[in-house]
């Protein structure tokens, strides 16, 4: 028996006609992390994300910033200082986001021997160096 091939419509959303954009991919390589520092509800500036997310150049972090920003899931205020005082804070939508990220975190930690494992078979196989 034949399986029925993919339909080239099959992420199309009829739903979404009226939307220029429909959501098909979410977040960058560090939008989790930055859930992770805004998740306890608190405000956070700039410097105070950075200091976990050293490993992210600034140019980086204030891209990613900016595109959560766009897709709602952070707020950023900026408070009338000299000089100003820019926070960001983790939206309703944000917040939302914090369930799935715990059930992606716990998949990995369960799984990731098994991952491993099926990296180094494939690498061995393929004889690519880890």
């Amino acid at each position: 028996m034949t399986e029925p091939p993919l339909s080239p419509t099959l992420f199309d959303d009829p739903g979404c006609a009226d939307r220029p954009q429909p959501v098909r991919v979410f977040g960058g390589k560090w939008t989790a992390m930055v859930l992770r520092c805004l998740e306890d509800g608190r405000a956070r500036r700039f410097t105070e994300l950075r200091v976990p997310l050293h490993m992210v150049t600034p140019k980086v972090l204030t891209e990613t910033l900016r595109a959560m920003e766009r897709d709602g899931l952070v707020s950023r205020t900026v408070h009338d200082e000299n000089p100003p005082r820019v926070e960001y804070a983790l939206t309703g939508l944000g917040h939302s986001l914090i369930a799935p990220l715990d059930t992606a975190c716990a998949w990995t930690r369960a799984h990731a021997p098994a991952v491993t494992e099926a990296r180094e078979t494939y690498d061995t196989a393929a004889g690519t160096p880890a």
